[in-house]
């Protein structure tokens, strides 16, 4: 879902503004916390769900952030002041194939193991519905924590019923409405016909062009 859906990878390397300590540990600037990241300090292991930085006066601010504990699922505000730092919280990625999504979670699969493991529904803020069954999926994970799934940022989906269409209307920019075998509904060009495969962007749910058969 980033974009609240979908949390960032980092690599091994520290990136810019990280400053490296005791040789594998990296502090994160609290300018860089921002919706996915994962940052650990004294209280616990955290993900960051939204960031505000307000300006308090001549070279200050303060940044707050709203954090879920990445081992008691609970959401608290955190606040800091521009300068401080925390410790990055490395991610790591699993295989998962996708089963199947019920009211409160997505449930996958390991391909290896074949152990079966959920991901909270809220957490791929909707992106679950660009889930095809028995699909492998980059599944990311903190401290044998299940945060997210990555979800394609272009996908090709059947559509399953639109209006009529209208031949030779390739340039016009009219649009209508067209509803995809996931259910979702985005606007096509007047050209497209039910059964045509389209290509989608995940991260606003738009049209992107038809798949040429």
């Amino acid at each position: 879902m980033a974009d609240a859906r979908v949390s960032k990878t980092r690599g091994a390397l520290p990136h810019e503004g990280s400053t490296p300590s005791l040789g594998t540990i990296f502090m994160l600037n609290v300018t860089e916390l921002r919706a996915g990241t994962t940052f650990k300090d004294s209280q616990g292991s955290w993900e960051v769900i939204s960031y505000k930085h307000t300006k308090m006066g001549r070279g200050s601010a303060n940044i707050r952030v709203k954090v879920r504990n990445l081992k008691t699922d609970t959401t608290i505000e955190k606040t800091f002041t521009s300068g401080q730092k925390v410790e990055e919280l490395k991610l790591s990625k699993k295989k998962g194939q996708f089963l199947y999504v019920d009211e409160e979670s997505i449930v996958f699969m390991d391909p290896i193991s074949f152990e079966q493991f959920s991901l909270p529904k809220a957490a791929a803020a909707g992106g679950e519905k660009y889930l095809k069954e028995e699909g492998i999926y980059e599944i990311l994970v903190a401290e044998e924590r299940v945060l997210n799934v990555e979800i394609p940022k272009l996908v090709t989906l059947a559509v399953a019923e639109t209006g009529p269409s209208v031949k030779g209307d390739t340039v016009s920019g009219a649009s209508k409405d067209a509803t995809l075998e996931n259910g979702l509904m985005v606007k096509v060009p007047l050209f497209i016909n039910t059964g045509d495969k389209v290509k989608v962007d995940t991260r606003n749910n738009e049209y992107i062009e038809r798949v040429k058969k």
